[in-house]
């Protein structure tokens, strides 16, 4: 091309025409692509949390990109990681869905996440979108929906009273919050009711976490509980395997064995319980945590003191959970998988929970 045809009308209108392409271009490249969007495409029902129950839950994430996964909780109390602490990350399908388990609540959310975000296994309040967190979404009960909750106050702490079915010591039992109060003495009930085929047990569990420290029960009599009753007192984490312990009271269906045991779980290795006789009358449990340690100690009487006589003490120093989504659970239970049927019920009261850090 000539200088002359650089100058001439048509040259002119084709690099307007060019330039406008380019600036078009420019600007298609420039365009920031749509934020990821998460949802719920199928929910479970609501409910109180339980950890012998598992549901189905389905969703959707658009815009998400290679690496990128859910992560689930469900509240009860608080938001706890779903399905299990040691398994919090769900899976994004190559057509954009995902699917899961989870434990019920009174509320469920799903956070889209990036790589290298590692969410806490229970927490107050829900991550904020920004940063690793890339879109999250919420799905609270209707309130119509909401189970009632019965809470009560023993201790000075409040307690969660247990309402749905679950599993115990391998056993189903359904639990009525009909079978725990508290008298005017302030002390607490909780009791198996009904009759064979039909028995409800009881129940609760501290709506907080408390971490190490010192942990007494003070017990009326619960040396005469009928071999196939239950009755424990566990540091526990709800959210997955392990992290358990436990004093338990029963005889487990047999006859011949003592009738109580501290634990630490899993309680297959043979060295993480230890097995004794329950005192007779009024008795105080304690457990002593700390990291690495767990001390377990059972007295006659309602509290340890100078010439208290002690009934069962052990440590366990291996498997010994750190603190993380625990909290205190006592638990009064059927456990059926047994020659030795309960035939009468049981009723344990537990005067004094006191919490020392």
């Amino acid at each position: 091309m000539s200088p002359k045809d650089c100058n001439s009308p048509r040259f002119a209108y084709s690099a307007a025409g060019l330039a406008s392409v380019l600036l078009l271009g420019a600007c298609a490249s420039s365009r920031p692509e749509p934020a990821p969007e998460i949802a719920f495409t199928k929910l479970p029902p609501f409910g109180e949390g339980s950890s012998g129950i598992l549901l189905d839950v389905q969703g959707s994430a658009r815009g998400a990109q290679p690496g990128q996964r859910v992560v689930l909780y469900a509240r009860s109390g608080i938001w706890w990681v779903q399905p299990l602490a040691v398994a919090p990350f769900t899976p994004v399908q190559s057509d954009l869905t995902w699917k899961s388990k989870t434990h019920p609540g009174t509320a469920y959310a799903a956070l889209l996440v990036g790589e290298g975000y590692h969410p806490r296994p229970t927490t107050e309040a829900l991550p904020q979108k920004g940063g690793a967190v890339l879109a999250s979404a919420v799905a609270e009960a209707p309130a119509l929906a909401r189970p009632p909750g019965k809470t009560l106050m023993f201790g000075g702490y409040e307690w969660q009273v247990r309402e749905t079915p679950g599993i115990a010591g391998g056993t189903n039992n359904r639990y009525d919050p009909d079978n725990v109060w508290t008298d005017a003495r302030g002390s607490l009930h909780l009791r198996i009711a009904g009759g064979a085929g039909h028995w409800t047990s009881a129940a609760v569990s501290l709506r907080r976490s408390l971490g190490y420290g010192s942990y007494r029960f003070a017990l009326r009599n619960v040396s005469q509980l009928e071999p196939s009753a239950v009755f424990t007192m566990s540091a526990l984490n709800d959210d997955g395997p392990g992290g358990e312990m436990d004093i338990e009271i029963s005889q487990w269906g047999e006859t011949n064995i003592k009738d109580a045991q501290f634990v630490i779980q899993p309680y297959f290795v043979p060295a993480n319980s230890w097995r004794f006789r329950s005192p007779a009358g009024p008795a105080t449990f304690l457990l002593r945590w700390a990291p690495g340690r767990a001390s377990f100690l059972a007295y006659r009487g309602t509290a340890p003191r100078a010439g208290s006589a002690l009934a069962g003490e052990h440590v366990f120093t291996s498997s010994v959970p750190a603190p993380g989504g625990d909290s205190i659970h006592m638990n009064l239970y059927v456990f059926g998988n047994t020659g030795e049927p309960l035939k009468h019920g049981a009723e344990v009261i537990v005067d004094q929970f006191e919490y020392l850090p």
